[in-house]
């Protein structure tokens, strides 16, 4: 037994064609189709459905006013070899 994974679109008419390539000539076969429709996943419409909890934006602004952050110097940076 062999099973085939496949992701088609069903025609205006409300009919699927499936074309599927086997190894077998000549020879009856039983198929078992399953179908299911598959679904866009839902895009988050609210902060709250992105994780954040209530009122976190207004509590957190301007929490760095007080202490900002310092990016300290990377230093020097060496010379290297171009690559040819």
């Amino acid at each position: 037994m062999k099973s085939i994974k496949l992701n088609k679109k069903v025609g205006a008419d409300g009919i699927l064609h499936l074309d599927i390539p086997v190894e077998i000539i000549d020879t009856e076969v039983e198929i078992m189709v399953i179908y299911q429709p598959l679904q866009p996943p839902a895009q988050p419409n609210t902060l709250d459905e992105f994780g954040y909890p209530p009122g976190f934006f207004e509590e957190t602004y301007g929490s760095c006013a007080d202490d900002p952050i310092v990016i300290d110097s990377e230093g020097e940076f060496e010379e290297r070899e171009k690559i040819l």
